[in-house]
């Protein structure tokens, strides 16, 4: 078995992350990149927006994102891995929601229960929202609630929200175009052209697949911290690849990579510095068990205080370097880097220029300040 360190696992990841962005990197259509990358955290629009970015380089626009969600419809925003808002390929969705939607409506039964929202409850709901949706138009959570409420229908509290992420997660509802600022919700049969499910099986093999070729070098392990599915499920897809997978040793344990791919391992280590700005939230940091490759043990506090929060990270070369946040102002967007050690010369004036570049994708200009840690 061939040994892999983890200079070489943290490469290959950004390589199928598109976070290395080599300068003969072909330029990718937001549908294209969406593919290669296949899931990203969506909770945050704006973060999941930038998540693109990052991974498309300098030719990408805020504009050309909004253009695939609502225009082409190449990438939809709904409910998937783990029962969380992300943005995934749409054609991608047929399969993808009968894998991961009755697993997250069963775990949230009980809360149904305590917001007083019954089987004949969401059976009523997810027959109106389509006709509601296709007779009226996208409509905002406000609008839904209360056509919903005047139905007898529980719309108070987070009661809405538990709502529309299940007629999502049973393939009824996901998000379309913005209005003015807010968000709204569309019928999905009329909204894209859904591709077949699959069997389980099937498509625990093809999940298994999507996911070493975005997130890869990784594991079973990794996998099921990714999407929410069990251990075991994911140890299913694996094995069900086993003749396109090579297994690699390292420190702990064995690791998996597509066999196509094994051709990276005999490439030589680039010898530039790369630095990018994740954004919260980011797939490179939600995609395994652990981020220890990733950020350092002394400031992982900074990244993941708790309570959920993911904060915008800067990376440099693979590693955790700092973190980052914007402020909108009525000319610019100031770019706030909080370094956790000094940065050298190459490093800063790198990161000007992608703070520089995400201004371009917002069309708007850029501050850059540095202040203290969180």
């Amino acid at each position: 078995m061939n040994t892999i360190s983890s200079a070489q696992i943290q490469e290959l990841r950004l390589r199928a992350q598109h976070l290395h962005r080599p300068d003969n990197q072909p330029d990718l259509s937001v549908g294209q990149l969406m593919s290669a990358v296949f899931a990203l955290q969506a909770q945050d629009k704006v973060a999941a927006y930038r998540s693109l970015w990052v991974r498309g380089g300098r030719y990408m626009a805020e504009t050309d994102v909004t253009h695939a969600l609502e225009e082409e419809r190449s990438v939809v925003r709904t409910w998937c891995m783990r029962g969380t808002l992300h943005l995934l390929p749409a054609a991608d969705l047929g399969w993808l929601l009968p894998l991961f939607g009755s697993r997250f409506i069963r775990q949230t039964r009980r809360r149904y229960e305590q917001l007083g929202l019954t089987v004949k409850h969401f059976r009523r709901a997810n027959g109106l929202l389509p006709r509601l949706l296709n007779k009226e138009g996208p409509l905002t959570r406000p609008e839904l609630a209360r056509q919903l409420a005047d139905e007898g229908i529980p719309t108070q509290g987070q009661a809405i929200h538990h709502l529309l992420r299940r007629a999502a997660l049973e393939g009824i509802i996901c998000f379309g175009p913005g209005r003015n600022g807010e968000e709204t919700y569309v019928a999905l049969e009329t909204w894209l052209e859904m591709s077949n499910p699959l069997a389980d099986n099937e498509a625990l093999a093809l999940l298994a697949r999507r996911y070493l070729r975005a997130f890869g070098p990784a594991t079973p392990a990794d996998m099921a911290a990714w999407s929410g599915l069990s251990k075991t499920q994911c140890r299913s897809g694996f094995s069900r690849n086993s003749d396109d997978l090579l297994e690699l040793a390292t420190a702990a344990g064995p690791i998996w990579l597509l066999r196509d791919w094994a051709g990276w391992l005999d490439e030589p280590a680039g010898n530039q510095t790369t630095v990018r700005l994740l954004p919260g939230y980011d797939a490179f940091l939600l995609g395994y068990q652990d981020r220890d490759l990733t950020v350092p043990t002394a400031y992982a506090k900074e990244v993941h205080p708790g309570g959920g929060l993911i904060r915008a990270t800067v990376l440099v070369n693979g590693r955790a370097a700092g973190t980052w946040k914007v402020e909108r102002r009525k000319n610019n967007l100031v770019v706030k880097i909080a370094p956790f050690f000094k940065l050298n010369e190459g490093v800063m004036s790198l990161l000007e220029e992608e703070v520089q570049d995400l201004g371009r994708f917002h069309d708007m200009d850029t501050v850059m300040l540095l202040v203290s840690a969180p």
